[in-house]
């Protein structure tokens, strides 16, 4: 069934610490196996998304009583993690029409030294995760804080009572926030101990007291804050009888700090997949938040928290601006939230995201990071209705024929200022240019690429009144990169292109595309000083289009391969 007949549950949340897979042939079961059944329930259940999670693999001596009982040593199996992503990938190939399916790991903190090294290779190791949780399960005693009665009360005997066993818990909780932050997209379970331990008064009472534990729980919070990470509400701890994580208290200083959450039953058993997901939207709402974060290819994507019909596409077009903007960055920085300016019928979101703008009655999101941004919209841009001089071309739709063009401009020293090039999609495809130049050299140009072009250009030709051609259509639109005018339907196979506003420097990137055998079949061409912009919807090879983009050269400031998860075409 496509995901798009598939009827939501009326309380549905898209997990990031979802359900944890199995450990294969582990003596201590951790999750499921059983991923096809468990997929399969999901799109019973009508669900559009199931979230998959596996613990990395530990270090020897951070171990469970059970698992010392059993002399289990090498703790959740590198066969079962290493094979994890292989798994997904076939759940993915015989479910994606069915059932979006998302993937990633909890990074379990073993400590400073060997244990962020091991860490640092478990992430490597999950290829292509979606997301990376860090959580912490073990003191740096080795005694867990959530493995049992007997076991938390060794560890407040050793340390000295119960406001010193929160304290060392609070204190590697910094320490992991503060040596991760980097490899991580969500905080775990951040008050994990009440497992077994009541919550002392003053982490209760984080507006006013000075006790030194609810400092301490302020600046891990200050911290998780401005490394911009998300706050992980575990709906776990409703079955385990100690509450939901963190409690509402922590979670309203959170919503001070305007830290963003992720939400999730941290379930290890088929029977609870989906449950108290209304519990956990009310919880979440309770303590002031209005959306909450899920995770692609380590990408945040905001998500409302009211029912899933609610500004369901107006939600899938800023996801889909935030997933763009995202892939300029380095990895990095791709984990700072944007900010965002709406307008239109957008501006609905105002109320919603802190410190957002309005655009007005301009029927647009932007998203900004620093100096970067991407405009979208789901509605067609206007048309522009004066006519112009430029160069039309009704030529093939194939791999290269819109490089001679370029090519033969080039060579008379024409420079291009604004592009439009549409796909007929019948094998043929319209360009119209406005150049820079005297109109002599134009025309040599022009007679030139007659000449070569063979029958490769069905009428091209120079024009004094000529009417811009309409954009391609498309779902969603972009209007604008980094505030320069670029209307371009956006589909799933696109590069950016910041350069030097000179003639035949694009020729490169076209000339690129051409020896890979990749057909451009959508173009428009701004600028802004010495800058020219270019973006550009392709097809072809996607690893043969990334590549290509790092041998461009010196002139080009940025090409940024842009390849779409959330495009619906």
């Amino acid at each position: 069934m496509p995901l798009d007949k598939i009827e939501t549950p009326e309380y549905f949340i898209w997990e990031t610490h979802g359900i944890h897979t199995g450990t294969g042939n582990d003596h201590v079961k951790h999750g499921v196996d059983e991923l096809d059944k468990i997929t399969e329930l999901a799109i019973a259940k009508g669900h559009p998304n199931i979230a998959f999670i596996i613990h990395t693999p530990r270090l020897t001596r951070y171990r469970y009583a059970a698992e010392k009982r059993l002399g289990v040593k090498f703790i959740r199996g590198d066969n079962a993690y290493f094979n994890y992503p292989k798994q997904i990938e076939k759940l993915k190939s015989k479910y994606s029409d069915k059932i979006s399916i998302r993937f990633g790991i909890e990074l379990e903190w073993l400590g400073p030294d060997l244990g962020m090294q091991w860490n640092r290779s478990k992430v490597f190791q999950a290829q292509d995760a979606d997301y990376v949780v860090g959580s912490l399960h073990f003191s740096r005693e080795g005694i867990p804080y959530d493995g049992s009665i007997e076991e938390t009360e060794e560890l407040i005997k050793i340390r000295g009572g119960l406001e010193n066993y929160w304290l060392g818990y609070i204190e590697e909780m910094i320490e992991m926030v503060d040596s991760t932050w980097d490899m991580i997209q969500v905080v775990g379970h951040i008050d994990l101990p009440k497992l077994f331990a009541p919550i002392p008064k003053p982490l209760l009472e984080l507006d006013h007291s000075d006790h030194l534990l609810a400092r301490r729980m302020r600046f891990l919070l200050e911290m998780i804050s401005e490394y911009n990470l998300a706050l992980d509400v575990n709906l776990a701890g409703i079955n385990k009888g100690c509450g939901i994580y963190p409690d509402i208290s922590i979670l309203k200083r959170a919503k001070q700090l305007d830290i963003s959450i992720a939400l999730g039953t941290d379930t290890h058993t088929i029977q609870n997949l989906g449950n108290h997901h209304k519990t956990g939207i009310q919880y979440a709402h309770d303590a002031g938040y209005k959306h909450y974060l899920s995770f692609s290819k380590c990408i945040p994507e905001k998500r409302p928290l009211r029912n899933q019909s609610y500004k369901e596409e107006e939600y899938k077009v800023m996801n889909l601006g935030i997933e763009m903007l995202n892939l300029r960055f380095e990895d990095s920085k791709q984990r700072r939230i944007p900010k965002f300016s709406f307008g239109g019928t957008f501006r609905t979101f105002l109320e919603h995201h802190k410190n957002s703008t309005s655009l007005g009655e301009f029927e647009a999101i932007r998203i900004r990071k620093g100096n970067k941004s991407i405009t979208i919209s789901n509605s067609i841009p206007q048309h522009p209705k004066e006519k112009v001089k430029g160069l039309f071309s009704h030529h093939k739709d194939e791999p290269g024929v819109l490089s001679m063009i370029f090519n033969s401009l080039a060579s008379e020293e024409i420079n291009v200022e604004t592009a439009y090039l549409n796909s007929n999609n019948d094998g043929t495809a319209t360009a119209f240019l406005t150049l820079s130049g005297d109109d002599d050299s134009i025309h040599e140009a022009v007679e030139f690429v007659k000449g070569t072009g063979g029958d490769s250009f069905i009428e091209i030709r120079i024009g004094d009144n000529l009417e811009m051609p309409l954009l391609r259509k498309g779902k969603n639109y972009v209007l604008e990169v980094d505030g320069v005018n670029l209307p371009v339907a956006i589909s799933k196979q696109m590069i950016l292109s910041i350069h030097n506003n000179t003639s035949g420097i694009l020729l490169i990137l076209l000339s690129a595309l051409a020896s890979q055998n990749i057909n451009v079949i959508d173009l428009k061409l701004g600028h802004r000083g010495q800058k020219g912009y270019a973006i550009l919807s392709i097809e072809g090879n996607s690893q043969n289009a990334s590549n290509v983009l790092s041998k461009l050269g010196p002139q080009f400031f940025e090409t940024t391969y842009l390849s779409l998860k959330g495009v619906e075409e």
